[in-house]
C-alpha cells in the first residue's frame, strides 16, 4: 500500500483504491469541484454483504487506518433488474469470472438495468457514505472499448453505451455521488 509518488503534499484528500481506473475519473471530476485527489493505491478487503454502503464504510474505514489521512473509497454495482439485481454489490467478482460476454449471455429480452455508486468518507471524526443512480439498459453487445461494464450499460436517454460516450465523467453515477460528497466537504 503506498500513496501516489509525488502526491505527498500536493492533495486534499486520498481515494484508497487498487483500481487506476476509478481513480482517474474521481479524480477528474472532484478537479472540477475544486478538490485535488491523491491515490492511495491498496487491497482493501471487501466484506460479503448485500449493501454496497456497509461494503464502502467497512473499506473507507480500513482504507483511514492504514493511511491516517482522510480518504473516500468508491464501491459501486450493476443491477440488472431482470436478473433480480444480479449482480449487484458482487459486480467487481462476477466482472473478473463471466465479464461482459457472460453478462449479456445470460439476458433475454428485458435489459433495464441501473449503476449505484457509493462514496465513503472516512477521517478522525467521520464515516459519512453518499449514493447516487443512474438509469439504463444493457446493450445487445459490446460497444466500445471502455473499461469494467461500460463497453455494455447504456445510459437512460442515450443511444451510446459509457464506453463511447465523451460526457461520461459528467453524467454517471459516480459523478452524482462525488457531488453530492464534495457539497458536504465544503460545507463541513
Amino acid at each position: 500500500m503506498r500513496v501516489g509518488v509525488g502526491m505527498q503534499q500536493s492533495f486534499d484528500l486520498l481515494f484508497a483504491s487498487s483500481n487506476l481506473h476509478k481513480f482517474q475519473e474521481a479524480k477528474k471530476i472532484l478537479e472540477h469541484f475544486g478538490i485535488k485527489l491523491g491515490f492511495y493505491k491498496c487491497n482493501l478487503e471487501e466484506i460479503q454483504s448485500n449493501s454496497l454502503k456497509e461494503i464502502a464504510n467497512h473499506k473507507s474505514k480500513q482504507a483511514f487506518q492504514n493511511c491516517k489521512k482522510p480518504v473516500i473509497v468508491e464501491d459501486d454495482g450493476l443491477f440488472i433488474e431482470s436478473l433480480g439485481g444480479f449482480p449487484g454489490p458482487y459486480s467487481s467478482y462476477v466482472f473478473k469470472t463471466i465479464g461482459n460476454k457472460g453478462i449479456l449471455n445470460l439476458l433475454k429480452q428485458k435489459r433495464k438495468a441501473k449503476f449505484v455508486s457509493v462514496i465513503s468518507f472516512c477521517d478522525k471524526r467521520n464515516i459519512i457514505s453518499f449514493e447516487s443512480y443512474l438509469d439504463g439498459t444493457i446493450s445487445k453487445k459490446i460497444i466500445g472499448k471502455g473499461w469494467g461494464y461500460d463497453p455494455i450499460f447504456i445510459p437512460f436517454k442515450s443511444k451510446l453505451t459509457f464506453a463511447k460516450l465523451k460526457d461520461k465523467n459528467e453524467i454517471s453515477h459516480r459523478y452524482k455521488a462525488l457531488k453530492k460528497f464534495s457539497n458536504w466537504y465544503f460545507d463541513k
